[in-house]
This record gives structure tokens, C-alpha cells and sequence, in this order.
């Protein structure tokens, strides 16, 4: 029998601490600095319950989507964990993550392009590389227990998405010409934030992170540019685990090209944005990575509360976010990992922890989804 190299629980978490979130007037146009102002002090009831959330699970190594970009740790993601995460909250015991990875995202980063088609090149919202009202919303940090090894750290924020062979390029069923000038279409970026991969060291065994938020497959019109950019984003992920010719394309913003290598160890994380399920607006674009070969996607966490909100839904056990679809995944390599168990942090109503996620301004539309893996050799 092989011998166990030790355990780690590894999670995803969309926290909606972007700007727009803490607006009253939802009609509003964000604005950036939210964040950073908000991080300066620490009575802020949503972050406070967020970190309650994180301190209450206690992964080891966990993705946060929707972390507004701050390029001053100090006032961003180390100011979270200074005045949140390592006070305690309601109780629960503080927590500390010495290593964390930050970087830029392509939401809100403005292109010169008039790319929604509203007859405006704004450089904002549907005119930015990733839809955004100002660069770095909907941004992404990593935090961990465990050294990251910062050198061979790969992102491909400027990778463009007319680089995928076979990619799905938008149509106008009103012109039957492309969505994207032939100069629109060379120049777009294919990440609407970033795909990060991030090596971490634990217990002298490495394993690789990989992380993302692709686009909402919505908020677009019949030529389903978002849904089809959404499929694109999870088809990187599964040409990178590939390899070989799937991934030649693959050139990440050092110059590095190529796909993962094989036999390693690795953990897909994020809001994908995609659920298993084929619906009017879900293509089930992240069977791509659930059934990928090299990926275990046989355990799908599940939770009480989440079955609660929606009883008539058979799926609704595995829900990840308040408008009922899962979105949110946690998924690991079949090479080097077993799988000891997991879930999501939805309490029921009639729980005390309830009040974490009775409304989106209590913490998130989103819930944290965790699973505890076994490493193995391999």
C-alpha cells in the first residue's frame, strides 16, 4: 500500500468584494477605491462575515474571485488578512496565511474598441478586454498555508483568443458577419480575467494551482458572445491538461509555451461560471474539465442548505451560488490525490451559522466550496 504524504484542505470562494457590491444604488456605475478604503479599517460586516466564513472552514489553500486588483499589497490583500482574517470573528479562531499571489486581471481593462456594439468605444464595461467598469474589478488572490513557488508562476492575461485553433468566434445572426472586426478579433484577450498557474510546495511534494473566472455565458444577445467566450476559457484549461499539440498555442505572458506537464500533480479552482447541466442559458461548457481524463470530477460537494433553497430541484444539493446553479469547483488531478471529502458552506436556516449567507449583503451570492485531499505519490 502506498504511503500518505499528508492532507490539505483546498477551496474556492466567490466573495463579491468588488466595488459595485457595497453601492446601494445598484444602478450606479462603480467605481474603484471601494475596496482599498474599505480595507483600511476593520467594521465592515460583509468582509467580517466573509472572514468568519474562511475562518470557520479553515482551508489550507483557498482561491477568492472577486477581489477587487489592489497593486499595493499592503492596502489590499495584506490589509484583509491584517485586520480580518487574523482577528477573530464571532469566535472563530483568526487564521493566517503567509503566502498569497496577486496580479493583474483583464476586467475593466479598457480596449480602444467599441467590442458590445452600442455605438460607444468607452473603454468601460462591455468595451474593456474583460467586462469591467475599472481595471482590476472582479480580480482573484490566492492565499496559502504552504509556499508558493513565485518563479514558475504562469499567467496568460495577454493571450488572445484568436490563438485557439477552432475557437468559437462570435457571428452576428443579424449580418452573418463576425461579432469582431478581422483588427477586433486578432487583438481580443481570451481570459476575462486571468488564468493563473500557480506551483505550491506542501511537505516537500509540489502540486499546481490552477485559477480563473471565466465570463458569465449571459448578459449578451444572439450571438452569444459571452457564452461562447465562457466555453473558450474552460477549453484553455483543458488543452493546457493536454498537452502535446492540444496546447502548442498555449504561450503564457512570460514567452513560455506549452501545456501542463504530465503526471503532476493539480487542483483546478474557481468560479467557472458554467454548470454540468444543459440548460436555455448554460451549454454545460465545464464537462470540458469535469470530464476531462486527467481530472477527478467523480465528488461533488454538496450541502443541506443549498438543497434547502431550492427543494424542488433534484441538483440543488450541489448549488454553489444563490441563483441556483453550480458554479463554483473544486477539482483535482486524479495523479497524486485521493479524495477524503468536502462540501459547501451553506447552513440551513434553522442553524446559527445561517445568518453568514442569509442575503448577498450578509456575504456573497456565491458559497465556499471545499474538499479535503489525501496526497499520494506518483
Amino acid at each position: 500500500m502506498a504511503v500518505a504524504l499528508g492532507s490539505l484542505r483546498v477551496a474556492t470562494f466567490n466573495v463579491s468584494m468588488e466595488g459595485g457590491n457595497y453601492q446601494t444604488d445598484r444602478q450606479k456605475v462603480p467605481s474603484s477605491g471601494t475596496l482599498n478604503n474599505l480595507l483600511q479599517n476593520d467594521d465592515n460586516p460583509q468582509i467580517r462575515n466573509i472572514a468568519e466564513i474562511l475562518q470557520r472552514v479553515r482551508p489550507d489553500i483557498i482561491l477568492l474571485n472577486e477581489f477587487d486588483y489592489i497593486a499595493d499589497p499592503k492596502q489590499g490583500v495584506e490589509a484583509f488578512l491584517n485586520r480580518y482574517l487574523h482577528q477573530p470573528q464571532q469566535g472563530a479562531s483568526a487564521i493566517d496565511y503567509p503566502y498569497y499571489f496577486v496580479a493583474p486581471v483583464n476586467s475593466g481593462e479598457p480596449s480602444p474598441y467599441d467590442l458590445d456594439h452600442d455605438g460607444v468605444a468607452s473603454g468601460k464595461g462591455g468595451d474593456a478586454w474583460g467586462f469591467g467598469w475599472y481595471p482590476g474589478q472582479y480580480g482573484m488572490v490566492l492565499l496559502s498555508r504552504f509556499p508558493i513557488d513565485t518563479a514558475n508562476i504562469r499567467t496568460f492575461l495577454q493571450l488572445k483568443w484568436s490563438a485557439m485553433p477552432g475557437a468559437l468566434r462570435p457571428v452576428d445572426p443579424m449580418t452573418g458577419k463576425s461579432w469582431y472586426s478581422d483588427e477586433q478579433w486578432q487583438a481580443l484577450r481570451l481570459s476575462s480575467k486571468s488564468h493563473w498557474d500557480i506551483p505550491v510546495k506542501v511537505n516537500g511534494e509540489r502540486l499546481h494551482i490552477l485559477a480563473s473566472h471565466p465570463t458569465p455565458p449571459v448578459f449578451d444577445g444572439l450571438e452569444h458572445r459571452n457564452r461562447l467566450r465562457n466555453h473558450d476559457e474552460l477549453r484553455l484549461w483543458a488543452d493546457y491538461l493536454s498537452g502535446g499539440d492540444n496546447a502548442v498555442y498555449l504561450v503564457d505572458d512570460a514567452g513560455l509555451q506549452g501545456g501542463l506537464a504530465p503526471n503532476v500533480r493539480f487542483v483546478l479552482l474557481g468560479d467557472m461560471n458554467s454548470a454540468p447541466e444543459q440548460t436555455a442559458e448554460q451549454g454545460g461548457a465545464v464537462r470540458q474539465l469535469l470530464e476531462h481524463p486527467r481530472v477527478n470530477g467523480s465528488f461533488e460537494p454538496v450541502s443541506l442548505g443549498g438543497a434547502e433553497h431550492a427543494p424542488n430541484i433534484a441538483a440543488a444539493k450541489a448549488f454553489t451560488a444563490s441563483w441556483k446553479l453550480r458554479a463554483d469547483y473544486v477539482l483535482p488531478s486524479k495523479a497524486g490525490f485521493s479524495i477524503n471529502g468536502g462540501g459547501v458552506f451553506w447552513p440551513t436556516k434553522r442553524e446559527p451559522l445561517y445568518r453568514l449567507v442569509a442575503s448577498r449583503s450578509a456575504s456573497s451570492d456565491h458559497r465556499l466550496v471545499w474538499l479535503d485531499l489525501q496526497l499520494q505519490p506518483l
